[in-house]
């Protein structure tokens, strides 16, 4: 059957591309992702209109099958100033404003969120939710031209990311925590200060991620405990001469200025 994994030998292809240019791969995204939220009990999705793939400064990264039909995980990197506030705002604007504020300190250089991170079920074990994606987020965040990143990580993120570079963001919300996106789940800001040095990086995730900066498509085999992948990255971003971050943080300010707080997204890492 097309798009399967093949267990004894796994290889999939690992890309990044503006979701603007790619709708229908978007919509393979939303339908894996919102699979996943309804498993842990996050039932109310449909809150989320995914406004996303038409923001032109949202930018997505795929784990899909050889021939393009199966998307098995993913993750997305919002850039502050595109056409809707990022994720991290409209999910704890009500709880605390102060986070437009934040945002707004590191947007004026260039900033973004890593949000809608998931993998699914056939492909749990092989590190491509847990380290691989997060991984290229970050590579791909300096090929945008950001400074930093932010993210709004469920419990068992928070280690990946903080091997990333990533700290505790403790001036928002009760220290940097919130009861996020239901009651019994918690949610930590996390914030990387300097995407393009990476200077608290564990070296074995910097080295990793300077890897994928440095030889954009490639094709590697990586290993988590014994398990063994083949992935194909073509994390080039095309169109990219379509991309304008100065534009990008001018429309930040006008976002923080008059902030549109009525897009309620159930999203986070």
């Amino acid at each position: 059957m097309d798009g399967l994994i093949n267990k004894e030998n796994p290889e999939v292809r690992l890309r990044a591309f503006r979701a603007i240019d790619e709708p229908q791969t978007c919509a393979l995204f939303i339908e894996g992702h919102t699979h996943v939220l309804t498993n842990i009990g996050v039932t109310k999705v449909s809150y989320s209109k995914n406004e996303w793939v038409n923001n032109p400064a949202a930018f997505v990264i795929v784990v899909e099958s050889l021939d393009g039909k199966r998307v098995f995980g993913g993750a997305r990197v919002h850039v502050s100033g595109g056409t809707e506030l990022l994720p991290l705002e409209t999910a704890t604007y009500a709880m605390d404003r102060s986070v437009f504020e934040l945002v707004w300190k590191y947007a004026q250089h260039g900033t973004g969120e890593l949000c809608g991170l998931w993998n699914s079920r056939e492909i749990a074990g092989y590190g491509v939710g847990s380290i691989f994606l997060i991984r290229a987020a970050v590579a791909i965040s300096y090929q945008i031209g950001l400074q930093s990143l932010f993210a709004l990580c469920a419990p068992y993120t928070v280690k990946p990311v903080e091997a990333v570079g990533m700290q505790l963001e403790a001036s928002i919300g009760n220290d940097g925590t919130f009861y996020y996106p239901k009651l019994d789940l918690i949610a930590t800001t996390m914030l990387l200060r300097d995407v393009p040095t990476l200077s608290k990086a564990y070296e074995e995730d910097k080295t990793a991620i300077m890897k994928i900066r440095n030889n954009l498509n490639t094709v590697r085999e990586e290993e988590l405990r014994g398990k063994k992948i083949t992935i194909h990255y073509e994390t080039q971003i095309p169109n990219l001469d379509k991309w304008d971050l100065k534009a990008t943080i001018a429309n930040a300010e006008k976002n923080m200025l008059n902030p549109n707080v009525g897009n309620k997204e159930w999203d986070f890492l």
